[in-house]
């Protein structure tokens, strides 16, 4: 892949994901298997738009199916899965459609609250989504209306696995196959940052007093369905929300307010104000103390700790009716660390969500901020 793009002062080439190399070989094997024409290039246009031209590795014609790999590039971002063959074989099915699953060195689900529900390969919803368009574009083209069986496999997987945050999860066996933009973008913490003050301050110069922060696109999903409001007038802050706010303070806000989902904005409660995860994952501990200090089971405590994910530990709020108490002491937690942090200097309110519960809890400056954001 050639494209680039230009970060602190460097030039940095941009890579594709699991999900696209996933994709590509699906492509390139349905191809192979539907026409029995080798194919040692395949061509497919990523979710962001940008076309791939990959090259097709491994070619293997079995009885009954065909299997090839596409190699893992992730440009210049740093990336464990980088030069790993990812693995698509493909055989006829008496059933019609498309069916994906995993193989060897790809992860199995086994707890709540992931992309994808327990007993399913961690191929993420985007990638899933990929795999299959491509296939049926390949079964138009040559004109077959049956099925496919495409199974996924990272031969590695297993062995790169343990160098992410998958055992943790609740991922067992191998890699998550991911991807949102079907790219890799290589971003440095100080073209981030940059970025982000470019951000805030065009809004300043805009004459907005208050302004609307959000970590990601999570927090953009939300803001559009869950607020019906436009998500383009939120600041992405990614994980630097201390960082955003001293930003605010310094370009002369009056006031922000922090829309964000649970999963990051549990780590606030903790002191957390750089969310990445190489800086740590306090999550499960904080809800599971804050939810004990209201009289939460040993049994269920232990359960919670092992939860991959905050929906799921609001699922076991939700079963011994804590749910209520526990999220708003954990807000008025994140309340105190951000005004903390503050010291007065600008006024802050905050929300949280989850994508399975939407709203949950907001601080007590929550709507004044959100009502004079609105009056723009």
């Amino acid at each position: 892949m050639n494209e680039t793009v230009r970060k602190d002062g460097k030039t940095l080439r941009l890579g594709y994901t699991t999900g696209s190399c996933a994709a590509g070989a699906s492509k390139a094997a349905a191809f192979m298997l539907l026409s029995g024409i080798k194919k040692e290039k395949i061509s497919l246009v990523t979710p962001k738009g940008i076309e791939l031209n990959l090259d097709v590795h491994d070619i293997e014609f079995g009885e009954g199916f065909v299997s090839c790999a596409i190699e893992k590039d992730s440009g210049d971002d740093p990336d464990i899965t980088k030069g790993a063959y990812i693995y698509a074989k493909v055989s006829k099915s008496e059933e019609k459609g498309v069916h994906i699953d995993g193989g060897f060195g790809v992860g199995r689900v086994t707890k709540r609250g992931l992309d994808q529900p327990p007993g399913n390969a961690a191929i993420n919803s985007v990638p899933r989504k990929m795999i299959e368009e491509n296939a049926r574009e390949i079964m138009k083209l040559l004109d077959y209306d049956g099925g496919l069986d495409i199974i996924i496999s990272v031969p590695e997987g297993e062995k790169l696995a343990k160098k992410t945050f998958n055992p943790r999860l609740g991922i067992v066996g191998g890699i998550s196959i991911l991807g949102t933009s079907g790219i890799v973008d290589p971003m440095s913490e100080k073209a981030l940052l940059d970025t982000i003050r470019v951000e805030l301050r065009q809004r300043r110069e805009m004459g907005s007093d208050y302004v609307l922060l959000t970590p990601g696109n999570y927090g953009a999903d939300f803001i559009k369905a869950g607020m019906k409001l436009d998500p383009s007038q939120a600041v992405m802050t990614s994980n630097f929300i201390g960082d955003s706010l001293e930003m605010c303070v310094e370009l002369g806000f009056k006031g922000a307010l922090l829309i964000g989902h649970i999963g990051k904005m549990v780590k606030i409660a903790g002191g957390m104000l750089n969310t990445h995860s190489k800086y740590g994952d306090c999550r499960m501990d904080i809800m599971t103390a804050t939810a004990a200090g209201f009289g939460l089971p040993a049994d269920t405590a232990s359960q919670m700790l092992e939860c991959a994910s905050c929906d799921d530990a609001i699922r076991l709020l939700d079963e011994r009716n804590l749910r209520e108490k526990t999220l708003e002491k954990l807000t008025g937690r994140i309340d105190f660390i951000l005004k903390n942090k503050l010291q007065e200097r600008m006024e802050i309110g905050a929300m949280l969500f989850s994508k399975e519960y939407g709203l949950l809890s907001e601080t007590i400056d929550a709507q004044a901020m959100l009502c004079n954001i609105l009056k723009g």
